[in-house]
């Protein structure tokens, strides 16, 4: 029989499974309060009933994408202290405070503000409002700052010492913690994937509609201000992620070995390797189809610069190179495919056809969940690239792992398998349901809920008959 998988190995696995879950929530919250935003600001500025149409269409489905990303993050947080309790102790000292940056800031402030911006339009001012949704958006970037600040550091530790207890400390300012190598790149890239992520998403329901009814006035201001946001920003992305893989090269050097797929180094210019089959036991790719120096050109901009392989690098320090070699090409060709896709729609825009073309909104529609896939695929490069470590250098992951018996782990990884595919499988189903019809013009307001406490009746009603209520 097989032999059991040990403690780490599930440890690994249900950590992997819950984060796996839970970052694709915050992708789609941060580009939809964001969106929202928008919406609101350009109701206001111009008075066209269609912006809050969509307003009311989309605050919807973000409330539950966001409610959804709160209770699965909660769970994360726990596996800390359950499942990697070493890593904690050693680390809780840096890691903690910024943690509780993020509940201070960025959680009082979508907590503090959520409530006015799903339930406050017919109950506070318009400016009152607005600046509830600014606030509500302006949290969503704040999480994400705090809790890549915690992962960059993770990534490239800087800043810190070691006490008695081998426990990370500050050494001097938190700002060589907070804002450490790898944690601006970082930043832009992320956030810059997550408004691509809503972008699709909302260009996809857009180009739903369209093949529906290509008259929609609503369906087409979703799919226009969609497609100029996958134009501006695919691009961008492209470049940013070219920046963020440099840096990479500079401090982690060796989950780019692996995204690149040379276990071999090359004294002479590099190529870039397009497709194969990474076969780590032999050390090689197998049916390599590739373009010779232009890795060297694209990492060092030089056809003939040297770069060092898998080969310099001892086998225990190595990531597991086939995850990360393919979770990279997913990630890249689903970013060309994005600007592809919103060129594409600007040469529909000139000539005029943006909402006649129906190869092109069928396009649109199967690269809706594209920004879901590629910021997943991403995270397993970043997250799978940086092992064996916990703490780049540092800390290994071996070490990071709390005394557990593996039954006990996988019987908590069958549970949240469970319950997560049964709760959050339904509730992304309810949200396609909702996304499935298409926005309507006056697109009914948040759900009526009591006015007053409970208990209490309106003067008015009580209109009696003889006495008697009726």
């Amino acid at each position: 029989m097989p032999d059991f998988p040990d403690a780490l190995l599930l440890a690994r696995i249900q950590f992997a499974f819950t984060v796996s879950f839970h970052f694709l929530f915050p992708a789609v919250t941060i580009g939809l309060a964001s969106y929202l935003a928008v919406l609101e600001g350009l109701w206001l500025k111009t008075g066209r009933e269609h912006y809050m149409d969509l307003f009311r269409y989309w605050i919807k489905i973000f409330a539950l994408v966001f409610g959804m990303g709160v209770v699965s993050g909660i769970v994360m947080s726990y596996q800390f202290g359950t499942n990697w309790a070493v890593f904690s102790d050693r680390a809780g000292p840096i890691i903690g405070p910024l943690m509780a940056y993020e509940v201070l800031t960025a959680f009082f402030l979508e907590a503090g503000f959520l409530g006015v911006m799903l339930f406050g339009m017919r109950r506070v001012g318009k400016g009152l409002h607005f600046t509830a949704t600014l606030m509500v958006a302006l949290g969503t970037f704040m999480s994400a700052f705090w809790i890549l600040s915690v992962n960059s550091w993770m990534h490239t530790p800087a800043g810190y010492a070691q006490n008695a207890d081998g426990q990370f400390i500050a050494a001097g300012s938190w700002l060589a913690i907070v804002f450490n190598p790898s944690f601006p790149y970082r930043l832009v890239h992320t956030l810059s994937a997550a408004y691509l992520t809503t972008a699709f998403l909302v260009g996809g329901v857009g180009a739903w509609h369209l093949l529906k009814d290509r008259d929609n006035p609503r369906a087409r201001l979703m799919f226009s201000m969609a497609m100029w946001m996958a134009a501006i920003v695919a691009p961008l992305q492209i470049v940013l992620g070219d920046l963020h893989g440099l840096n990479t090269l500079q401090h982690q050097p060796v989950k780019v070995m692996a995204m690149e797929g040379h276990f071999d180094s090359h004294p002479e210019g590099a190529p870039l390797i397009l497709f194969g089959i990474p076969n780590s036991a032999e050390g090689r790719i197998d049916h390599a189809l590739q373009i010779p120096k232009l890795s060297s050109l694209i990492l060092k901009h030089d056809l003939d610069a040297p770069l060092a392989g898998l080969d310099t690098v001892p086998a225990a320090d190595r990531p597991p190179v086939g995850i990360v070699f393919w979770s990279f090409r997913i990630m890249v060709g689903l970013g060309l495919l994005m600007a592809a896709l919103g060129a594409a729609s600007l040469l529909a825009r000139w000539r005029g056809r943006l909402y006649d073309w129906r190869w092109l909104h069928r396009w649109a529609l199967l690269m809706a969940p594209s920004g879901l896939v590629a910021v997943l695929a991403g995270w397993i490069t970043t997250e799978v690239g940086r092992q064996p470590w916990t703490i780049h250098g540092l800390m290994r992951t071996a070490d990071s792992v709390s005394p557990l018996a593996a039954p006990a782990v996988a019987a908590s990884l069958v549970a949240f398998v469970i319950v997560y595919f049964a709760v959050f499988g339904t509730g992304v189903l309810y949200i396609l349901k909702l996304m499935a019809k298409p926005p309507l013009l006056h697109e009914p307001a948040e759900p009526r809920i009591p006015e007053r406490a409970a208990g209490t009746t309106p003067a008015a009603a009580l209109q009696t008959d003889g006495g008697a209520p009726r």
